[in-house]
């Protein structure tokens, strides 16, 4: 990894290095490249790919309506409220 890799890296992520910071990021950048090199040497070409290794195939609960609060006891600590719902400052400008 060459210093104008590291500041076209640090251009493209629009942070401003110093020289020195350019010079801690080029080594370990390379370190970095140098791990994932030996990582492609190793043998996978007979493993097949998995996402998980539990077994478990679905852990959520089933989405299901139950019963819900009525509106007055929603609403019966709200600050404002307009029309049986929450009226709060507005956020978009106009």
């Amino acid at each position: 990894m060459n210093k104008k890799t590291v500041q076209h890296i640090a251009l493209l992520a629009n942070l401003k290095l110093s020289n020195k910071e350019i010079e801690k990021f080029q080594k370990q950048l390379t370190e970095i490249l140098d791990y994932v090199g030996q990582l492609n040497k190793v043998k996978t070409k007979d493993i097949k790919p998995t996402s998980q290794v539990t077994g478990l195939e679905n852990v959520f609960r089933k989405d299901e309506s139950g019963p819900s609060l009525a509106s007055r006891d929603v609403l019966i600590n709200a600050k404002k409220t307009a029309k049986g719902m929450f009226k709060v400052k507005a956020i978009f400008e106009q």
